[in-house]
C-alpha cells in the first residue's frame, strides 16, 4: 500500500485511535500497517472458521458477529459482536488452533488482515502492543464472563435489559434526554434473542413491555434509551428474586 496514499493515511488514523494500536511509534505502526491487507466482506456472508486461526482481522468498517452453532440442532448463540476498532479471533492468535465460531458480517465490512503468526511477532517484539492487547483480551475475557453470568444467573428480560445497557452511551444525545445504543440498535429480535440464548418471541414480548415502561423509545425499529436509571435497575434483578417463567 502506497504510505503517501489517501487511504493509507485514514487507515494509519483508524489504527491510532484503536484500543489494540493507540499510543504506538508512528514509525512502528507504519510497519505495521505495511504487512496488513485489505479485506472486504458483504453483508450476510458466512466465513469458514479456518480462516480465523490463519489470520488475524482489525475492523474498519461494519459489524461482524461470532457465532458458535450446534450442528445437529442448528440452534446458535452469538458469543461476540464486533465494530470498528475491535479485532478477531483473539482464541486462535493465543493457542494457534482452530476456533470452532463462525464469522458473520452483520453488514458490508472493510477490515485490515495479517498472517496470525505475524501479529504474534508484534505482541513479542513490541512492548507498547502488548501494553495494549493485554487490556483488550481482559476486556474479551470479560465479555464472556458476562455471557455466561447472564445466561446462569439472570431470567430473560433481566438478560434483555443487562444486552442493552452495555451497549448503551453514558451520555445523552445533545439537546436530547435520550442515550443512543450502539453496535445492537438496529439488529432484529431474532438476533437479539441469540445474543442472550433466548427467542424471538420472548425479546419480542420483552421490548414491548420496556418500551411500555417508557425505558425505551417507542421506535419499533431502533433502540433508543430514554430512562437510563429505570434500564440499569432492570438489568440488576437477580432469579432469586424474579424468578424464571420463559426462555
Amino acid at each position: 500500500m502506497n504510505r503517501d496514499s489517501l487511504l493509507y493515511l485514514r487507515y494509519k488514523s483508524q489504527l491510532a485511535k484503536s484500543p489494540l494500536f493507540r499510543d504506538i511509534p508512528e514509525s512502528v505502526l507504519e510497519q505495521m500497517l505495511d504487512r496488513f491487507r485489505l479485506i472486504s466482506w458483504r453483508k450476510g456472508v458466512t466465513i469458514e472458521s479456518q480462516v480465523l486461526a490463519n489470520r488475524f482481522h482489525f475492523i474498519l468498517e461494519g459489524r461482524v458477529k461470532l457465532e458458535r452453532i450446534e450442528a445437529t440442532t442448528g440452534n446458535w448463540v452469538t458469543l461476540f459482536l464486533l465494530g470498528p476498532g475491535d479485532g478477531f479471533d483473539v482464541i486462535s492468535l493465543l493457542d494457534g488452533k482452530p476456533h470452532d465460531v463462525t464469522p458473520v458480517a452483520v453488514d458490508d465490512v472493510r477490515m485490515l488482515g495479517a498472517p496470525t503468526e505475524t501479529v504474534r511477532e508484534w505482541i513479542n517484539r513490541y512492548p507498547e502492543f502488548n501494553r495494549n492487547f493485554l487490556p483488550y483480551l481482559g476486556e474479551r475475557m470479560r465479555d464472556m464472563e458476562d455471557l455466561v453470568t447472564d445466561l446462569g444467573l439472570k431470567d430473560t428480560l433481566t438478560r434483555l435489559a443487562h444486552l442493552i445497557l452495555r451497549h448503551t452511551a453514558p451520555d445523552p444525545l445533545p439537546d436530547k434526554e435520550v442515550y443512543p445504543v450502539r453496535l445492537i440498535h438496529d439488529l432484529t429480535n431474532e438476533s437479539l434473542a441469540h445474543m442472550i440464548g433466548s427467542t424471538r418471541q420472548a425479546v419480542n414480548r420483552h421490548l414491548q413491555a420496556l418500551r411500555k415502561k417508557g425505558i425505551l423509545d417507542k421506535h419499533p425499529r431502533h433502540l433508543i434509551v430514554r430512562e437510563l436509571e429505570a434500564l440499569k435497575k432492570q438489568a440488576d434483578r437477580y432469579l432469586n428474586t424474579h424468578p424464571r417463567n420463559d426462555t
